[in-house]
């Protein structure tokens, strides 16, 4: 098979065409850069324009110390083929700031706008609750970021729960599929707090959290609303809005929980001091007891000697106003009794004097006298009944 040739043949003759074309070496290009990631020895990233993007490397990293991620620049540099792999890099020598990328200029612009209306004021920011016992995560349910967050919280708390909303986080409708799940989540009961995360990555692949639709589902979210999007470099849209921003998704877990350990330990030594406290309380109460006992016995003897002659010249008065008291009562007595007694009617009837009843009245003239009825009349030793014959004295 003459007319067939080897994968190696047919890179070094690729790189051949590469090499010889001189007008390939040393040219300049524009375009947006993206997808920046750096090694020990050099920086891969790509540039972009609206139709194609191009794979770039420089060995130079000091390059990149003034060129961020979503800014248009001018490259310079030379096309190379790698037989060995089989893989095409545009080798950069030189990097130019060219002005902002597309996506940047619509981050500042939609930022500008969001913040002229309120979205970014601190007074409308919910205070993130200092006891939670769930919360929620919108994610990814795939990849290292869900675990990342569950493995945090179980080893800090592991009495919190986590419920997650999965979603996608990079590429088309991942806006709308966040927005939906915020709106879910704000009106779910059951959870404590949001959190909305995913890992780093370039501005291409965070673009979904610097759009208006998330920003809005994040302003109105009734819950407490914590951003946990990228590395703690990236700042996106959604940073903005949320009531707080977490550097990485592994951070949320450790800012909305707290460590049973620490806790256990603080507890612990809250009740030792509260303990020492109290001992202390009881001790010194026990000494100044002892003090006021010994004061007191000091000075008894010397308190009763003082009040003896007070008690003495009391306990007399006492004694002469209460026989003076009863012997104005028994007079006063004696005199109520005479006075008693002498209005006693048997003492009237001994006399000789009769009470003259009829019908169970008491008559006290003759006119009051019914003449044809008896009359009873009452002496000392008993009672008589008569007939009453009215005669004039």
């Amino acid at each position: 098979m003459n007319d067939t040739i080897s994968v190696s043949q047919f890179n070094n003759y690729v790189k051949q065409i590469f090499d010889a074309e001189e007008l390939l070496h040393n040219i300049k290009i524009v375009g947006e850069v993206f997808g920046v990631s750096k090694s020990k020895s050099a920086v891969y990233f790509s540039v972009k324009d609206e139709n194609a993007t191009l794979p770039c490397v420089t060995f130079f990293s000091f390059l990149f110390d003034e060129i961020k991620e979503g800014e248009t620049v001018i490259v310079t540099g030379s096309p190379n083929f790698y037989t060995k792999q089989g893989k095409f890099n545009f080798i950069v020598n030189k990097i130019e700031q060219y002005g902002l990328g597309l996506l940047y200029q619509r981050f500042v612009e939609l930022k500008n706008k969001l913040e002229s209306e309120g979205l970014f004021d601190q007074a409308h920011k919910k205070a993130i609750p200092s006891d939670i016992k769930r919360i929620g995560v919108i994610t990814s349910k795939e990849g290292a970021v869900i675990q990342d967050i569950i493995n945090v919280t179980r080893r800090r708390n592991n009495k919190v729960d986590i419920v997650l909303f999965p979603t996608k986080v990079q590429g088309n409708g991942a806006e709308c599929e966040i927005a939906h799940a915020i709106d879910r989540m704000s009106e779910y009961e059951g959870i404590d707090v949001v959190v909305v995360a995913r890992g780093g990555g370039s501005m291409e692949d965070l673009a979904a959290y610097n759009t208006e639709i998330v920003a809005r589902a994040t302003y109105n979210c009734k819950k407490p609303i914590v951003s946990a999007v990228g590395h703690e470099t990236d700042y996106t849209i959604i940073d903005f809005v949320s009531d707080l921003r977490a550097p990485t998704p592994s951070a949320a877990a450790e800012l909305l929980t707290i460590e049973i350990d620490n806790e256990k330990s603080k507890f612990i030594k809250i009740i030792k001091n509260l303990a020492n406290e109290i001992n202390n309380y009881i001790v010194d109460k026990q000494i100044e007891n002892e003090d006021l006992k010994n004061s007191l016995l000091d000075n008894i003897e010397t308190i009763i000697d003082t009040n003896k002659n007070r008690l003495d010249k009391l306990e007399y008065l006492l004694s002469n106003n209460s026989i003076n008291y009863i012997n104005n009562l028994n007079h006063k007595f004696n005199l109520l009794e005479t006075s008693l007694n002498k209005l006693d009617p048997m003492a009237i009837m001994n006399r000789g004097y009769a009470k003259i009843e009829q019908s169970n009245k008491s008559i006290s003239n003759i006119n009051e006298i019914d003449f044809n009825n008896d009359i009873e009349i009452y002496m000392k030793d008993g009672m008589i009944t008569s007939k009453p014959i009215r005669r004039n004295i």
